[in-house]
């Protein structure tokens, strides 16, 4: 009404006003403190001090030693001058120097610029230079690719180099070694929260399908929360073992990196995604859980049976990206996997939703559990809300499974902006939403579905039509391995669908056989008019890299 003063519903007062609560006890209380993941190491190493806390090949480290670990890098750091602020890069597989970095780093202040391993040199160099990198941490194995990189970054950085006994031993490009850094800390290094749990935390840069990567912003405040969304999702307790099937790179893991230390669990590293080591590893740690891009379920679910050993307890593993198909869901449920599918962003520190599961799914057959398993599905419990919208106007689309509009996101487990970015960091945060830039319909029960990337809708005659459902059914072709479709001219329709098809090994088919497959399981326009067979190229993230595909669909 006009005139009437809105009342803040959190503390009673009129704006303007100072609330009885403010007045009574002060706007800061003395025992506050700010919310850091740094924090769950130290009370792990208090719980549990003497469990196994990382295993690596035949190494063993306590909580105790762990946090020990971390400790020493931080004192090791602090002595040569890396404090609040400072970037600290590290270029290494899943082993415990990169776990370690995770909190050591962090209790400096400093931030953790946790390398893409996949990249090739002009973009590392590139992301040393953006994130001004102090200090890098190298694992051997990547001596060629940094040592070029090195090259063209004028600054003179700190190089130590990670010597690890399971990988074949490159260049040595510093001065000294990880484990003799270590030896020069001090185990009871004094390390404490952030003065503010909005401080930076880690530095990612996005895999970049066009131009040079940004590099995302996260915020001690985030990780914190989203690790502990992670423990609800995922179900993690002290008796879990974690299979580092993820790469710690890709969005810190998911944020597990330090979810997994929240809990209290084990965390069991890989320096290598091969089911020739991830089958016997599950069955000898007893591993209980896992997380992997669906390119990762692809091959675990069409290894060799040879390579497969059978283990007497279920593994939950959690995808993102794209719902697995059926084909691929029953694989891996017969293999003893439960497969839990996720969505998220490097925006959004990994996982924003989940596809909760509902009793009554168990009474469906396996294309009705697919089908429900193909939906993004509600937030996270760490993250504020979840809406599909128009994208310009902010008004929320009809929860009808029909009406698209623009996933977005809110909350505290949102990125801090791009690094250097304020257009882009502007853009993608405007109205207060996270823009997605994916489209999406919501369902009566509040389930989220994507639909596409906005940029990979097809319009044909007048129609639009969802690459991702043309996908979903090449996926249930018995022959093929991998699909993607993209948008091809056309002099009649504008543009009709283009697939680009990988068949699995020692299979064969043809354009044809492809064409009649989907005639039988979808609407004519959607149809794809052509068809190629080739390997899929991919993002250093695993991602298909759809713009490659449209260039090539365009010479066709």
């Amino acid at each position: 009404m006009p005139g009437s003063k809105e009342i803040d519903a959190g503390t009673g007062a009129m704006p303007g006003e100072v609330s009885i609560f403010e007045r009574g006890l002060g706007a800061n209380p003395a025992n506050f403190e700010p919310l850091s993941p740094v924090s769950f190491l130290r009370r792990a190493a208090q719980v549990y001090p003497d469990k196994i806390a990382v295993i690596h090949g035949e190494q063993r480290f306590t909580y105790r030693e762990f946090h020990q670990r971390s400790c020493r890098l931080a004192s090791s750091l602090a002595k040569r001058g890396i404090g609040p602020g400072d970037t600290v890069a590290v270029m290494a597989p899943n082993v415990p120097a990169l776990l370690e970095a995770h909190y050591g780093i962090p209790m400096l202040g400093a931030v953790l610029n946790a390398l893409n391993t996949r990249l090739d040199a002009a973009t590392i160099a590139f992301t040393l230079k953006h994130g001004e990198a102090k200090v890098l941490i190298t694992d051997r194995e990547f001596s060629p690719v940094i040592s070029k990189a090195l090259e063209d970054v004028e600054s003179d950085l700190l190089v130590v180099d990670i010597d690890d006994p399971l990988a074949d031993s490159g260049e040595l490009l510093g001065d000294l070694d990880y484990e003799t850094l270590l030896v020069e800390g001090d185990a009871a290094f004094p390390a404490g929260q952030p003065q503010n749990e909005w401080q930076a935390i880690c530095l990612l840069y996005t895999s970049g399908t066009t131009g040079n990567p940004k590099g995302v912003v996260y915020h001690h405040r985030g990780a914190y929360l989203n690790a502990l969304g992670n423990v609800i999702t995922f179900g993690l307790s002290p008796a879990s073992v974690y299979l580092w099937t993820l790469p710690m790179f890709h969005c810190n893991g998911w944020t597990f990196t330090w979810a997994v230390t929240a809990a209290c669990a084990t965390h069991v590293c890989l320096r290598k995604v091969d089911p020739a080591l991830i089958y016997p590893m599950i069955n000898e740690h007893k591993v209980t859980q896992m997380c992997g891009a669906p390119i990762v379920l692809n091959m675990l679910a069409n290894a060799p049976d040879r390579l497969k050993i059978a283990f007497d307890h279920k593994v939950e593993i959690a995808t993102g990206g794209a719902a697995p198909p059926s084909a691929v869901i029953e694989a891996m449920e017969n293999n003893g996997f439960q497969v839990l599918h996720l969505y998220g962003l490097t925006e959004s520190y990994g996982p924003a939703t989940l596809c909760a599961w509902q009793d009554n799914w168990d009474r469906l057959d396996l294309p009705g559990r697919a089908a429900m398993m193909a939906r993004q599905g509600v937030s996270l419990v760490t993250l504020e809300d979840i809406m599909v919208a128009d994208p310009e106007s902010l008004e929320e689309c009809s929860w009808d499974a029909e009406s698209m509009g623009e996933l977005m996101l809110r909350g505290n487990t949102v990125m801090k902006g791009y690094l250097k970015n304020p257009e882009a960091t502007s853009a993608a945060l405007s109205g207060g939403w996270f823009h997605s830039g994916d489209l999406a319909v919501r369902h009566p029960d509040g389930y989220i579905e994507i639909k596409d990337r906005a940029k990979d809708v097809i319009i044909s005659g007048g129609e639009n039509i969802s690459s991702l459902e043309i996908e979903d059914t090449l996926y249930r072709h018995p022959k093929v391995l991998e699909a993607a479709v993209v948008a091809k001219s056309d002099e009649k329709w504008g543009e009709t669908p283009c697939a680009f098809v990988t068949l699995k090994e020692g299979q064969d088919a043809t354009a044809e056989d492809i064409i009649a497959f989907c005639r039988e399981n979808m609407a004519g326009f959607k149809i794809p008019k052509t068809v190629v067979f080739r390997a899929l190229p991919k993002t250093s993230t695993g991602k298909i890299q759809k713009y490659l595909l449209r260039d090539q669909a365009q010479e066709l």
